[in-house]
């Protein structure tokens, strides 16, 4: 996926009107048209990320990192450090976050569009920013198994029972909605 490829993706996707992901779209195609480093995590105000849902085989469970810095729960993520392609920065991140092999993405279409503030970070000198994530849906091999990085306190599996119980941002609780819906109409 190039730059070109994006675009046309965001500019194709079917979002509902008044849903919270319609103005991300267009905010998104305006910093792609518009900054041509909009892939480098030095690009500010704004640039784009990938992040990665990852999903168990057989649709039951979401698995969740406890990212160390935020002290929250998120799904895999990170900057694309200038690589245009956000689908393979999302199994990037996901792979390295994660450490499950044979992550396998199930459309070549985001799943989900989000934009979030990052406050700023006086200790490196980075300024309040703003994330343009494109997110993707991946399904875990059987029997994965999943290894800690140095990014997150934890990892953890969770049924769509026990996520809603978690502290979660708004967004991440949106594309887990996204994802109960999918697994209750069984197209997951």
């Amino acid at each position: 996926m190039d730059r070109f490829e994006l675009r046309t993706l965001l500019a194709g996707m079917d979002l509902p009107k008044g849903s919270a992901e319609a103005p991300f779209a267009r905010q998104m195609l305006d910093l792609l048209d518009a900054t041509p480093d909009c892939f480098a995590r030095t690009d500010f105000p704004a640039h784009f990320t990938g992040s990665a849902l990852v999903v168990s085989a057989d649709c039951q469970q979401v698995l969740l990192h406890h990212h160390r810095k935020l002290n929250r729960w998120m799904q895999f993520g990170g900057h694309c450090e200038r690589d245009a392609n956000i689908l393979e920065v999302a199994h990037r991140e996901a792979l390295e976050e994660s450490g499950i092999k044979g992550l396998r993405e199930t459309s070549g279409s985001p799943f989900d569009l989000d934009i979030h503030e990052i406050p700023a970070r006086p200790e490196t000198g980075e300024p309040a920013h703003f994330h343009y994530d494109v997110r993707f849906l991946f399904l875990a091999p059987e029997a994965a198994r999943f290894t800690t990085s140095d990014e997150s306190l934890q990892l953890r599996w969770f049924t769509a029972a026990e996520w809603p119980a978690l502290a979660l941002s708004s967004g991440l609780r949106r594309i887990l909605e996204k994802w109960e819906n999918l697994r209750a109409s069984a197209r997951c």
